[in-house]
C-alpha cells in the first residue's frame, strides 16, 4: 500500500478511538450514571494529568530504546484493554483511575503518530510540509466518523461506546506493528538528563513575552476542555423537556457537535491568509473572541427555534480551535532557538493539554456543582454565560498585556 494511504489509515484510527467517547462520555456520565459534575471534572482532568509527563517519557523511550511504531502499537493495545474495563465500573472514583490509566497510554500516541509519519515520509524523500497536512486531516475525519457511528447507533449514553473505542484501539495497535520502522535514532548518544526530558525549554520562561504567551496558552487550553466536556451533555439534557424530545439535535447530539470538527477542517485552510494579513497576536485574539461567541451562542440556543445558534456555535468552533492551536505552534516555532524547538513544542502541549486541561476540567466541575446545578438539573444558560465571560476576560487581558509586533517576513519564512 502507498505510504501516504498507510499513514492516512493510522491517523484515521488514531482519532477514531478518541472520537468514540470524548464528546459523549458526558452523556454517559450524567444521563446514565447520574454522577456529580465535580467528579466528572476529575475525569476530564485525566488527559491533562497524563499530558504533564507521558509524552516526554514516551519520547525518551522511542529516542533511545524502542522503535516508535512498536511503542505506539503497544500503547494502543494497552489502552484498548483498559477501555474494555470502563463499562464494568460502578463508582466515580474507580472510573477516575481507569480513565487516568487509559489516558496515560493514549495521550503519548498523539505525538508518536506524528513522529512515525514524519519518519516514514522523510525516508521516502517526501516533503512533509506539503504532504503531511492532507494526511493529518484524516484524523479529524476519523473523529467525525466515530461521532456519527456512536450517535446513529444510539449508544451516546451507553457503555457500548467504549467497546467501539476499544475495538478500534486494538485494530490500530496491531496495525502499528506493520508500519515502516521508526528507529531510536538517539540510541548511544550522550545527552544530559535535563535535555532528555525537554526541561531546557523552560528557559523560554525567562523571556517575559514567552512566559506571558504560555500562561495564555494554558488559559485557552482550559476553554477547550469546557466545550469538549459539556457540549454533548448540554444537548442531551433537552430530552427532559417534552417539546424538544423528538427533535434531531436531541436524538443525535453527537452529529450536531461533529459540525465543529467539520468546520475545523475548513478553517485550517484560511490560516495562511489570516497570519499574513493580521499576524499571530491578532489571529490568536480572533480565536479568543471566537470562544466567547462559541459559549454565548450555546447560552441562548435551543434545539428548536434556536438551533441556528447551536449550529453557528459549532461553525465558529473551527476558528476558535484552529487559530489558537496552529498559530500558537507557529509562534513557538518562530520564537524558539532551533536547538530547543522540539522541546518547546512539548512545553506548549504541556501548558495547553496538560495544565490547561487539568485546571479547566477540575475547576469547571466544582463551579458547576456549586453554582449551576440543583439536583439533576443544570442551569445551562448560566453555565455557558459563565464560560463566555471567562473567555472574554482572557481575550481582554491578552489584548492588553501580550506584546508582539507582526513581521510578515517571519511568517513567510516559517511557512517554507
Amino acid at each position: 500500500m502507498n505510504i501516504k494511504y498507510r499513514l492516512i489509515l493510522m491517523n484515521f484510527l488514531q482519532f477514531f478511538v478518541w472520537g468514540s467517547w470524548l464528546l459523549t462520555i458526558g452523556a454517559y456520565w450524567f444521563q446514565n450514571k447520574q454522577w456529580s459534575g465535580t467528579e466528572f471534572g476529575a475525569i476530564f482532568s485525566t488527559m491533562g494529568i497524563a499530558s504533564l509527563f507521558m509524552p516526554a517519557i514516551a519520547g525518551i523511550i522511542a529516542d533511545r530504546w524502542i522503535n516508535a511504531e512498536k511503542l505506539y502499537g503497544f500503547f494502543h493495545i494497552c489502552a484498548g484493554l483498559i477501555l474494555l474495563m470502563v463499562p464494568l465500573v460502578n463508582d466515580p472514583t474507580t472510573m477516575f483511575w481507569i480513565m487516568l490509566v487509559n489516558m496515560i497510554f493514549y495521550m503519548p500516541t498523539i505525538a508518536l503518530s506524528t513522529t512515525i509519519a514524519f519518519s516514514a515520509l522523510k525516508n521516502k524523500n517526501i516533503d512533509i510540509i506539503t504532504e503531511y497536512p492532507p494526511i493529518r486531516v484524516w484524523g479529524t475525519i476519523g473523529f467525525i466518523v466515530a461521532l456519527w457511528i456512536v450517535s446513529l447507533s444510539g449508544i451516546e449514553t451507553s457503555p457500548f461506546q467504549f467497546y467501539v473505542a476499544s475495538a478500534a484501539s486494538f485494530v490500530l495497535g496491531i496495525y502499528a506493528f506493520t508500519l515502516p520502522k521508526c528507529l531510536p535514532l538517539g540510541k548511544g548518544h550522550q545527552t544530559s538528563f535535563v535535555n532528555s526530558l525537554g526541561l531546557n525549554a523552560f528557559s523560554l520562561f525567562k523571556n517575559a513575552k514567552m512566559a506571558m504567551f504560555f500562561v495564555f496558552a494554558m488559559l485557552l487550553g482550559a476553554a477547550l476542555q469546557l466545550t469538549n466536556a459539556y457540549g454533548d451533555t448540554f444537548l442531551h439534557d433537552f430530552a427532559k423537556i417534552p417539546e424538544y424530545t423528538d427533535l434531531i439535535a436531541v436524538k443525535f447530539p453527537a452529529i450536531i457537535m461533529s459540525i465543529s470538527q467539520i468546520s475545523e477542517t475548513l478553517f485550517i485552510l484560511t490560516i495562511p491568509f489570516f497570519l499574513r494579513r493580521f499576524g499571530i497576536k491578532k489571529v490568536m485574539l480572533f480565536s479568543m473572541v471566537a470562544w466567547v461567541l462559541r459559549f454565548g451562542l450555546f447560552a441562548y440556543g435551543d434545539p428548536a427555534g434556536g438551533l441556528w445558534m447551536i449550529i453557528l456555535s459549532c461553525i465558529i468552533y473551527g476558528m476558535a480551535f484552529d487559530f489558537f492551536n496552529i498559530s500558537g505552534s507557529l509562534f513557538v516555532e518562530t520564537q524558539s532557538d532551533p536547538s530547543i524547538r522540539a522541546s518547546a513544542q512539548g512545553l506548549y502541549m504541556m501548558m495547553t493539554n496538560g495544565f490547561g486541561a487539568f485546571l479547566g476540567s477540575r475547576i469547571s466541575g466544582i463551579v458547576i456543582d456549586r453554582f449551576f446545578k440543583t439536583g439533576d438539573d443544570f442551569n445551562w444558560h448560566g453555565i455557558w454565560l459563565a464560560f463566555a465571560g471567562y473567555s472574554l476576560v482572557v481575550a481582554i487581558l491578552f489584548a492588553l498585556f501580550f506584546k508582539h509586533k507582526h513581521d510578515p517576513k517571519v511568517i513567510e519564512t516559517a511557512a517554507l
